[in-house]
């Protein structure tokens, strides 16, 4: 970590740009640190400069940062809380002076604290959605810590109406501190002309009809779920046998387990788990449909993905998937945990090209209309901006 502070140190001491520390848990592959990079790759690089703050560490997914003046510190924290890391990261900020400090998440909540007592004149937390442990907020544990850390926020942003409503309703933010942005996701990356061939990928779209989805396979996706719905849309209608396919994108403790229930439904050369991929655009570009099977989600960037790319979306109703999927216009929303419910969705798109179709079009022109990265950006901006100007005001009346 010390060259990788020197670094940053010396750009301080050099550069006049307010520095941004986004600080999260983990930098790796997933919805969240996605939008990090979105967020840092298409703001005006002479507004703000940035550095990434892990707290674990930084895996190669920070090769998806396109400026190179973006520097990225692993901090190696072992599991459980940090109190101890309270003072090595009061000297980062007091050493780095940053602006903002922008934390995700509750992992990387307690980081609010220590910001504070360095005088870190903006403190951002993002809630992004929630884990296996707390998927409809009312775990009395994880509300009481986020009330704790509460006085040392400046300001929230809630990525879906569901957040929000927590951060107001049982932990008690005011509601004049809490902001709601949406994602936004680069409609250049994500669109097709027609369906493609996934390279690598055993499956004909000329031929096959592929169902699909991407993300790290981990409890709180549930792609278990996802494979019983794809067993039994096999199950209940046979002659999809011939045609329809199921693709799993995405490593995690989840893959070998849905791989085995495959194995034992004997359907496993009706599927492909090729692990985690570093090409999405072009695993979308060959899907028909996306299914997203989750238990719990902010707002999903995948389901994003797959409506700018032009497909339709089966989504379970939790979270903000609500607040993206438009029911029966761009999409079909299900249950969480209800494996029948998504295959009976699966298989109305099925026997309903047109109308598949008919839906994949209109989420893309809900993402032109209202997801687009400039738009996201130019909120992130404008908060920055806000609240920096907010906080001088406040110290010069102290």
């Amino acid at each position: 970590m010390s060259a990788r502070l020197s670094a940053v140190r010396a750009a301080t001491s050099a550069d006049a740009r307010p520095l941004v520390l986004h600080v999260m848990y983990r930098f790796d592959t997933g919805g969240l640190e996605n939008g990090v990079v979105n967020l840092i790759n298409h703001m005006p690089a002479d507004r703000y400069r940035h550095a990434i703050v892990a707290l674990t560490e930084v895996t190669d997914f920070r090769k998806r940062l396109q400026r190179d003046d973006v520097d990225c510190i692993a901090l190696n924290k072992p599991p459980g809380q940090g109190f101890w890391l309270y003072p090595k990261l009061y000297r980062l900020f007091r050493e780095l002076k940053p602006a903002i400090v922008h934390s995700r998440n509750l992992a990387a909540l307690e980081v609010q604290l220590p910001a504070w007592a360095a005088r870190v004149p903006v403190r951002i937390h993002g809630e992004h959605g929630r884990d296996v442990g707390d998927l409809d907020g009312r775990n009395r544990a994880y509300q009481r810590v986020r009330r704790f850390y509460k006085p040392f926020v400046s300001h929230y942003i809630a990525l879906s109406r569901d957040l929000g409503d927590y951060l107001t309703g049982p932990v008690g933010v005011p509601a004049a501190r809490v902001s709601q942005f949406v994602n936004g996701v680069d409609t250049q990356r994500f669109q097709r002309q027609q369906v493609e061939a996934i390279p690598g990928c055993p499956f004909d779209p000329a031929s096959h009809w592929l169902i699909g989805t991407v993300g790290r396979m981990a409890p709180v996706k549930d792609q278990l779920m996802l494979t019983r719905a794809f067993i039994a849309l096999i199950t209940q209608a046979p002659a999809l046998r011939a045609r329809a396919r199921l693709v799993l994108v995405g490593d995690g403790p989840l893959r070998a387990r849905c791989q085995a229930l495959l194995d034992e439904a004997g359907m496993a050369g009706l599927a492909w788990l090729p692990g985690e991929r570093g090409d999405v655009p072009a695993v979308m570009r060959g899907l028909h449909v996306f299914a997203l099977p989750s238990l719990a989600e902010g707002i999903s960037n995948t389901i994003l993905e797959a409506m700018a790319s032009g497909l339709p979306v089966v989504a379970t109703e939790v979270g903000g998937n609500a607040d993206l999927v438009t029911r029966e216009v761009s999409g079909l929303l299900v249950p969480a945990a209800a494996p029948e419910a998504m295959a009976a969705a699966l298989l109305r798109l099925a026997r309903d090209p047109v109308l598949a179709a008919a839906m994949g079009e209109a989420g893309r022109q809900r993402v032109e209309r209202d997801f687009s990265l400039r738009a996201m950006v130019a909120r992130y901006q404008g908060l920055y901006d806000t609240l920096r100007g907010g906080a001088a005001s406040d110290g010069e009346k102290n």
